[in-house]
C-alpha cells in the first residue's frame, strides 16, 4: 500500500500551535496549492488543504512560518472522525506533515535588507559573497 503526499503552496494564516497534556507539541495549518490548470474564465483556482504537523516540527513551523510563506509538505493523507457538542459525527481528512520545508527566506517580503543578510551570515566573515558582489570571472569562483 502506498499514502504519500508532496505539496507546494503558501500558508493562508499563521499556524496554530498546542501542546497535549504530556507535552507533545502540534501545529495546524492550511496550504493554499495552485491547481495546475486555468477554469472556464481562465482564472487559476487553489485549493486549500489542512495539514498538521508534530513534535520538534511544529515548533519550528510555528516559529518560522507565518500567513503567505511558501512550504514544502511530504506526509501522508489521514482521516477520522468525532461527535461535535450537537453530537453529531464530524468526518475530518488531512496531511499529517512528516516533514516541512521552508522554502523562502525567513524575511522575504520581497525586500531583503543588507542587515538581515548580515544576521544570518553571523560567524561567517571569511564568506566571499557576503557582500552579495558578483565574481567578475568563473575562475575566481571557489569551486
Amino acid at each position: 500500500m502506498l499514502n504519500r503526499v508532496v505539496l507546494v503552496g503558501r500558508l493562508t494564516k499563521d499556524p496554530e500551535l498546542r501542546y497535549l497534556g504530556d507535552g507533545t507539541a502540534v501545529a495546524n495549518f492550511t496550504l493554499a496549492v495552485n491547481r495546475p490548470f486555468s477554469n472556464s474564465s481562465g482564472e487559476r483556482e487553489a485549493d486549500f488543504i489542512n495539514c498538521v504537523v508534530w513534535r520538534k516540527p511544529a515548533e519550528n513551523v510555528a516559529n518560522f512560518l507565518s500567513k503567505g510563506s511558501l512550504a514544502g509538505v511530504d506526509g501522508r493523507v489521514q482521516t477520522r472522525s468525532y461527535d461535535n457538542n450537537e453530537g453529531r459525527r464530524v468526518y475530518v481528512t488531512e496531511i499529517v506533515a512528516e516533514s516541512v520545508q521552508f522554502l523562502e527566506p525567513r524575511n522575504s517580503g520581497g525586500n531583503n535588507s543588507q542587515q538581515s543578510n548580515q544576521s544570518n551570515n553571523q560567524g561567517y566573515q571569511d564568506d566571499p559573497f557576503a557582500s552579495g558582489e558578483q565574481s567578475s570571472s568563473r575562475d575566481e569562483l571557489p569551486f
